[in-house]
């Protein structure tokens, strides 16, 4: 057993090229263990801000933990999700996430590594896509 105390993992703020908007990071796991690629973080997103367009080798399963959101998907028009809702991305699917442009929201993120790669990023989000 270990235990990794919450001082050892800070808050973060990521970088400003993936995201569009005020956000913050809370590194829940990151794979230390060489047989393990899993990563999982909690995203806070103040209302309107969301993620870069990217996609994941292994797609990506999101979890909302507050508040009300939005996740889209290349070509396709935003939909609504609210706390208790569970969200998978496909392996390479393009899409991104965020906060309703009202209302804050926060999830975990869980993805895993392929040959070291978690995600790609692409460009922001328009605001036509978004609305």
């Amino acid at each position: 057993m270990k235990i990794l105390p919450a001082q050892a993992r800070p808050t973060i703020r990521p970088n400003p090229d993936w995201f569009t908007g005020d956000v913050l990071q809370n590194p829940i796991i990151a794979a230390a263990d060489p047989k393990s690629d899993l990563h999982a973080l909690i995203v806070t997103f103040a209302p309107g801000a969301r993620t870069a367009w990217h996609t994941h080798p292994r797609g990506q399963t999101i979890h909302i933990l507050s508040g009300i959101g939005r996740v889209g998907r290349r070509g396709e028009a935003p939909e609504t999700v609210r706390a208790g809702d569970t969200v998978f991305f496909e392996p390479g699917e393009e899409h991104w996430h965020g906060a309703a442009p009202d209302h804050a929201m926060a999830h975990v993120a869980m993805q895993e590594a392929e040959d070291g790669e978690m995600v790609a990023w692409l460009e922001h989000v328009a605001d036509a896509d978004y609305v």
